[in-house]
């Protein structure tokens, strides 16, 4: 890696407020892609390395700056409160959805969370996280969407395929049993139509979650 090759990289990557992809850098500094990829891997290792507050990551199919992850907490006190907008519990669950089922249309999405997600969607194309992908081939051709590069920006993942598993957010097998099974109980602890013969002594979710011999 020339010096000079290097310091261009890294002064064009300074300067960009996107990811910039390596077909482009490569244009720009006159070199072949695969030159360019090996010089900005081996840039990221010499940062890691040096155990900077920054790392040059591969993001959405580009390279970019950004502040290293254990730094997280500094930033958060420098971001001042209500500096941005933050999505609503409703956005983000639409926004998982997408992200995970894509592509798909506003009804699909409707019946998936059980509520009109009309504007919902508007707000997450405002800001610009999910647009139109595709046309459904059926009746009405209705419009499906899916992620946007500035969604894995945001993110700063590389491709969807980095999100994690939706097999880490589901409960173990021994938790959904302890549910089902405090269900049963509760079920059967009180005949139809007699609430008030429902004992305190019942064992409780928590006992059952916690093994208690008892329950």
């Amino acid at each position: 890696m020339s010096a000079e090759s290097r310091r261009a990289l890294e002064a064009i990557i300074m300067v960009t407020d996107s990811p910039l992809e390596p077909q482009v850098l490569a244009q720009l500094t006159d070199q072949s892609v695969a030159e360019v990829e090996s010089q900005l891997n081996q840039l990221a290792a010499e940062y890691a390395e040096q155990d900077r507050g920054f790392q040059l990551a591969r993001v959405a199919g580009g390279w970019r700056f950004q502040s290293h992850p254990a730094m997280a907490p500094y930033i958060e006190r420098f971001v001042l409160e209500g500096q941005s907008a933050k999505l609503s519990a409703a956005a983000l669950e639409t926004l998982a959805i997408v992200a995970y089922k894509q592509p798909l249309s506003r009804a699909q999405i409707a019946a998936i969370r059980g509520v009109s997600v009309d504007s919902v969607v508007r707000t997450l194309e405002q800001r610009g996280y999910i647009g139109e992908v595709a046309r459904d081939p059926g009746p009405g051709q209705a419009v499906l969407f899916g992620t946007t590069p500035q969604f894995l920006e945001r993110l700063g993942i590389n491709s969807i395929s980095d999100l994690p598993s939706v097999a880490e957010f589901v409960p173990g097998a021994d938790v959904v049993e302890a549910l089902e099974h405090g269900l049963r109980v509760d079920a059967l602890a009180v005949p139809a139509g007699d609430v008030s013969n429902a004992s305190d002594d019942r064992p409780t979710l928590d006992d059952l979650l916690d093994g208690d011999p008892s329950a």
